[in-house]
């Protein structure tokens, strides 16, 4: 599996089917990033396996996402089946030896592995702008809440913290506009029914505390092998904008967060990021931008990111040309998007002039693929038809039994499994309206002091009869009447306010985000 600082893939064979040489992926070159795109049932997630079983033998920690279910089987011991063995002897993979690997299960949802947390702060507007679906306006509203956060020393953690600044910005946008631009009630409740939309796909699970720490994502085992950290994405796939946006915060967070290693000799982490299209469906530039931007500059943190989809033209050309190592399975060529797919997947490798590389892609069969890796200096190498060794794991899911198993015995048991609520945003505000409404509730009652002869005077000091009033006492009593009136409906309408708001809290530090949201950097 490993030979020279090399992760073995598999082996090349030519048109007579006489095998050319081994292809393997250069741990120092590994950051460089790649791309496996194949289409359905022709090979990908096995493919990953092993490049996932070969970083952690290296001792290089991975994070991927489990579409399915089938990559989970890393975490158990493989079996000597006929197939298997008849491919390890086929691509020179002897001894063939079974094992499993040190897994951590992670799930959003925190039903098939240890929950993953984001606060709303490290978020930040660009990603949740783009989570909710958000136009540009209402976007804008949205960068303005944060701003006011900032300045209010307002954290905001989960979802409750931003509908209750929302709402306080309502409250308040006549303020707001003089000093941010123009704040449309109309246009905050637009985003506040979005935020229910974001609340009911399972986004009040995702935001809160306590955070994932990064560090977590990058441990080795007792005997130095990397952690392959599996994201079970099997439910997360019916909200795809969360699954992206994660994604895609997660890479962000890791690009601010580690440190500038420059060239290594193996990654410090690699990243598998599955269903690659869902990123880019209907993005907008900025953001297309700034994910090329991320993945052209975190290499230098020594961390690689793989794209795995279907069709390498789902990844957009800004992008593909950052993605150094590829495996290329095989595409179908009947519709005119696929035949151009085809066109480009060929397009994007060295020519091999023993090979018909579009042509080939067709062909290929379970378990083959397209390799070029880079090689050298960073230069890619020749294209060559492959046959993909066989994983040392078990292929396909493990039981559910099996991953309960893992979950309780994990080194994170316990970190990440109860939700914590501290004092943020929705306390921080509810506490402010209650104060208001006590110091008005303190100025009635100073008023109805300053004038309680008047009271004293016309209504008695209890029980007694009534007292029969002067022209002048009726005038008095109404007056007063009319003041103590007008405050206690002042009173009910700043509760009022205070409930139908709902408000909340904050620790008392100005919010930090990412770099794809960031609007104040401390």
């Amino acid at each position: 599996m490993l030979d020279e600082g090399k992760i073995f893939i598999g082996a090349s064979f030519d048109a007579n089917h006489k095998r050319v040489k081994a292809e393997s992926l250069e741990l120092k070159l590994a950051n460089r990033h790649g791309l496996v795109t194949g289409a359905t049932g022709t090979g990908k997630t096995v493919t990953l396996q092993a490049l996932a079983e070969g970083f952690s033998a290296a001792g290089v920690p991975v994070f991927a996402s489990d579409i399915k279910g089938d990559l989970s089987g890393v975490a158990a011991k493989g079996e000597p089946k006929d197939f298997l063995l008849k491919r390890a002897q086929e691509v020179g993979l002897e001894p063939y030896v079974n094992d499993q690997f040190p897994v951590v299960f992670w799930d959003l949802f925190g039903a098939q592995g240890h929950p993953i947390r984001a606060t709303v702060s490290e978020m930040g507007p660009l990603l949740l702008a783009r989570l909710m679906n958000l136009n540009d306006t209402q976007e804008g509203v949205l960068n303005i809440v944060f701003r006011v956060a900032d300045e209010q020393g307002l954290l905001l953690l989960d979802l409750k913290d931003l509908q209750a600044l929302l709402s306080h910005v309502a409250e308040n946008a006549a303020t707001l506009t003089t000093k941010y631009g123009n704040v449309a009630k109309a246009t905050v409740g637009a985003v506040q029914r979005q935020l229910l939309v974001l609340e009911t796909q399972g986004g009040d699970a995702f935001f809160g505390e306590p955070a994932l720490e990064l560090g977590d994502l990058m441990r080795t085992s007792h005997d130095g092998r990397g952690v392959i950290n599996i994201l079970a994405a099997d439910k997360l796939m019916s909200s795809p904008r969360l699954y992206a946006t994660f994604l895609l915060w997660l890479l962000s967070e890791l690009f601010e967060q580690m440190p500038e290693v420059g060239d290594v000799e193996k990654p410090k982490l690699v990243f598998f990021f599955d269903e690659a299209h869902l990123l880019f469906d209907e993005a907008p530039k900025v953001l297309i931008e700034k994910v090329e931007q991320v993945v052209r500059l975190i290499r230098s943190k020594g961390v690689g990111v793989y794209f795995v989809t279907q069709n390498p033209i789902d990844v957009p050309e800004e992008v593909a040309g950052q993605l150094g190592n590829r495996v290329q399975h095989a595409l179908r060529a009947f519709t005119p998007r696929e035949q151009k797919a085809v066109k480009a997947a060929a397009e994007t490798f060295r020519p091999n002039p023993e090979l018909k590389t579009a042509q080939v892609i067709t062909e290929l069969g379970v378990g083959e693929a397209l390799v070029s890796m880079l090689e050298g200096k960073g230069v890619p190498s020749i294209v060559q038809r492959t046959l993909i060794r066989p994983p040392a794991a078990r292929i396909g899911p493990v039981t559910a039994e099996e991953r309960r198993g893992l979950i309780q015995n994990s080194p994170l048991a316990g970190k990440y499994d109860t939700a914590v609520d501290r004092e943020s945003a929705y306390e921080m505000l509810a506490k402010k309206a209650q104060e208001t409404v006590a110091a008005d509730q303190v100025a009635v009652e100073a008023d109805a002091g300053g004038i309680g002869g008047i009271f004293k005077s016309i209504f008695g000091t209890g029980g007694g009869t009534r007292k029969t009033l002067s022209p002048g006492q009726s005038i008095a009593r109404d007056v007063t009447r009319t003041i103590v009136n007008q405050t206690a409906g002042n009173i009910a309408a700043q509760i009022g306010k205070s409930v139908a708001g709902s408000v909340g809290s904050s620790v008392g530090r100005a919010v930090v985000r990412g770099v794809l949201g960031s609007l104040l950097r401390r």
